[in-house]
């Protein structure tokens, strides 16, 4: 059951693209996701200090993977993402953080010790195979930004993207496992610092004339981002973190590879772009790796069938 839970919560976090790129056509990137992060690590921050001050409490070392958490997983992971997004149909744009699970196997190897067997490195390779088609796929005007025959800028944005907000997560794996930091405060104060540090960012290449939003624009600039914090930030950014406790980085990332084809649903419902048959199948044989890859983190007892009574009592 709560693997359908992860399903379901990608199925509803896939909606933010096309959310996202509804919202760049009032305001640049930068922006975006200054007054976003800030606006959700705020809400979070609040909660906690009127009903939860005794969750303040960190060590120096956390402070430190919070900061890196902000700077990663917030202000570099968003700022790459929408500025991708711009030049990217919504589904490729989702589909290319299809990547992050070769870099949330690397990084937990690293930081974990996960073990890499012979099951893993296949479904991992198959998973490789699925992303290619998709990268060959030209869609928006990315072929402005072309590097190579099958690379643009974009492409390589959200490559970048999908590398930091992994990391990040692995991140914040720690300080949810190291302490007894709620994964909701402790995303709450790297969205607080991410969003201060798109901030200082967008002072510096945005128009403030008064604010870099288009004129006449700004209800539909706030619907759309109250709209994605909600969904993102406050919902999905937390069970996430609390996902974090039962599964690991690797297996949510595999999990997160059939958000592809609920993106191309809600970019045709929201923004009128017609799904492609390329992310479908693409995602079926992404699909078949992320089965090899679950069958291999039972079998090392990366997964936990039940949460222990000390796991239960700091969830």
């Amino acid at each position: 059951m709560n693997v359908l839970f992860v399903v379901l919560m990608y199925a509803v976090w896939s909606s933010i693209f096309s959310l996202g790129k509804m919202t760049l056509a009032y305001a640049p990137p930068v922006f975006l996701t200054a007054f976003r992060m800030t606006l959700a690590g705020v809400i979070l921050c609040l909660f906690y200090a009127f009903l939860k001050r005794s969750s303040f409490k960190f060590e120096k070392k956390h402070w430190i993977s919070l900061a890196l958490l902000g700077f990663l997983s917030i202000y570099l992971t968003n700022i790459l993402e929408f500025w991708g997004l711009q030049y990217l149909s919504a589904a490729k744009t989702c589909f290319i953080y299809s990547l992050s699970p070769f870099f949330a196997a690397l990084f937990s190897y690293l930081h974990f010790k996960e073990k890499m067997n012979t099951r893993k490195w296949i479904g991992l390779s198959i998973g490789f195979v699925g992303v290619v088609p998709v990268l060959l796929n030209q869609t928006g005007s990315e072929e402005l930004f072309q590097v190579t025959s099958f690379l643009s800028l974009p492409t390589l944005a959200i490559m970048g993207a999908a590398l930091c907000s992994i990391y990040g997560w692995i991140l914040l794996r720690v300080v949810v496992k190291d302490s007894f930091v709620p994964p909701a405060l402790a995303n709450g104060l790297s969205m607080l610092i991410g969003g201060i540090l798109a901030f200082i960012h967008s002072f510096f290449v945005d128009s403030w004339t008064p604010v870099p939003i288009a004129e006449g624009h700004v209800s539909s600039f706030m619907q759309g981002t109250l709209l994605m914090t909600l969904i993102s930030n406050i919902l999905c950014y937390n069970l996430y973190g609390m996902f974090l406790k039962r599964f690991t980085a690797t297996f949510l990332s595999f999990v997160g590879l059939l958000s592809p084809i609920f993106a191309s649903i809600t970019s045709w419902i929201i923004l009128g772009e017609s799904p492609s048959w390329v992310i479908f199948a693409s995602t079926g044989i992404v699909s078949i790796g992320l089965f090899i890859v679950y069958q291999a983190e039972l079998k090392l007892g990366y997964i936990l069938k039940k949460q222990k009574p000390e796991e239960i009592k700091t969830s």
